[in-house]
């Protein structure tokens, strides 16, 4: 599991490989939204029927991510890698053919199986097969389609069902999918654990059924017909579980999910304090394209062309990033990032119909090239100091966190809104509730000051924290 027991050529190709399959699997998380009316009418039924596709898939994400680290190392990382290409894949065709609700969910639930080994095995490969020298560019590179999908994929799923039909939201992964398994097998080596580890069968119990809740409540929180108490309640009961899961893992030899990485300041700072960031700037993307059709009165045409603001952003940010982080290290750039995120994230809610366009376009855009840098600096400092030998089990608890919070950002956006609403006096009993621009405004705000609240966490790192891949010299 050495990065140089590998052609260097091969180690260089691992980072866009991987990268390609992130894309695949994060477009399909976010690319349905705008199709659900279309294939409501083709499977005849409500939109709201569909969309238990989603939550299939979402939930058999939560399920199986646990276990990914404990797959790759007993049975090798290419094979792993490999199998879950060829189920993602399988499984799109098999989207694509659905005659009904019921054959579509269970087509879901396998290309989410295969999405959630994918994922963390591709990010486990590429730690292990780079050296801590390059580290920073190929985690930049395997992050950027996380950060864009969200922003990328409705406006993509607008233009298929549009100008096409949505079965080939799910058939356009066949090619790629056999490209990618290609180049898997031939660029990708089979490491394996060299110590025989035992199944952790109830911390995979437990951990599934944690993930499951929090993620289930949050889907709920996110639709406006829900008992939003009943969602928080299934939030609550899944971090009460989650507690539980980690006095479990606590007590055994072999746990399924190893807490002890959370020993490593720099890892721990990027799941703790992180998370609570990225819960922050992921309910962003939700509220951003609701003020522009609720808000503004926009077509979602003309919504997601906004939003391309932010995808620009996003993306012009990449080039820049390492050189950055070489220059000012993690922890200045942390704290100034977090501080850029928090004001530009209130900024949205401060925009109106009356605003120009200009504006709008710069703050969208300030708020894209934050949300890039933040998210980049994260996963890349997650592994500065991670050990080989707790790769898997960073990897796996790293995809965990990132999957549950990518949810909670959502479900913390849209209660913001809701309990706006409800303080101007908006009726809880109406599932048809109609938010104004001060409720996007109030939910803007309470996301910028939850990102806000994650700023004492980089404060209180060390200054020379992840100065090993980031090659920066601060003085003392």
């Amino acid at each position: 599991m050495n990065p140089k027991s590998i052609k260097k050529s091969h180690a260089m190709m691992l980072p866009y490989l991987v990268a390609a399959t992130f894309f695949m699997e994060y477009l399909d998380t976010t690319v349905i939204a705008t199709a659900l009316p279309q294939m409501a009418e083709s499977f005849g039924v409500g939109p709201n029927e569909v969309s238990m596709g989603m939550t299939a898939y979402m939930l058999a994400l939560a399920v199986f991510i646990p276990i990914s680290g404990w797959v790759a190392d007993r049975y090798g990382s290419r094979t792993v890698f490999c199998s879950a290409i060829v189920v993602f894949t399988l499984a799109s065709i098999l989207c694509g053919l659905s005659f009904s609700v019921e054959t579509f969910t269970a087509a879901r639930i396998l290309q989410g199986m295969g999405g959630a080994l994918m994922v963390p095995v591709g990010r486990l490969i590429v730690v292990r097969n780079t050296e801590k020298s390059q580290l920073m560019q190929a985690i930049s590179t395997i992050t950027w389609p996380a950060i864009a999908a969200p922003v990328v994929g409705p406006p993509i799923g607008g233009f298929i069902t549009t100008y096409a039909s949505w079965e080939w939201i799910f058939l356009l992964n066949v090619p790629f999918g056999i490209a990618a398994l290609i180049a898997a097998i031939a660029f990708v080596p089979n490491e394996r654990s060299t110590e025989r580890k035992p199944l952790d069968i109830v911390g995979f119990l437990l951990s599934g059924a944690t993930l499951t809740a929090i993620l289930y409540g949050t889907e709920l929180a996110s639709q406006q017909d829900a008992n939003i108490w009943f969602a928080i309640s299934c939030v609550v009961s899944g971090l009460i579980l989650g507690v539980i899961t980690y006095r479990h893992a606590s007590n055994r030899m072999h746990p399924l999910i190893d807490y002890s990485t959370l020993k490593v300041p720099t890892y721990s700072v990027t799941v703790i304090t992180g998370s609570i960031t990225r819960i922050g700037i992921g309910a962003v993307p939700y509220l951003m394209p609701l003020i522009f059709q609720i808000g503004f009165g926009m077509s979602a045409f003309h919504s997601g062309l906004l939003l391309l603001a932010s995808a620009i952003g996003n993306f012009g940010m990449k080039a820049f990033t390492t050189p950055i982080l070489q220059r000012w290290g993690f922890r200045t750039v942390c704290i100034v990032d977090v501080l850029v995120a928090s004001v530009s994230t209130i900024a949205c809610g401060l925009l109106t119909p009356s605003t120009p366009l200009l504006w709008i376009l710069i703050v969208v855009f300030v708020y894209g090239l934050a949300r890039s840098m933040q998210f980049t600096s994260l996963a890349t400092l997650a592994y500065a100091d991670i050990p080989q030998s707790q790769m898997s089990a960073a990897s796996t608890l790293w995809s965990a966190a990132n999957q549950m919070t990518i949810g909670m950002g959502i479900a913390f956006g849209a209660l913001s809104l809701q309990v706006a609403a409800w303080a101007r006096g908006a009726s809880q009993a109406n599932t048809e509730m109609i938010f104004t621009l001060s409720d996007f405004k109030w939910a803007f705000a309470a996301a910028g000051v939850l990102t806000l609240i994650s700023l004492p966490g980089y404060w209180n790192m060390d200054r020379h924290a992840g100065a090993k891949i980031s090659g920066t010299k601060v003085k003392s």
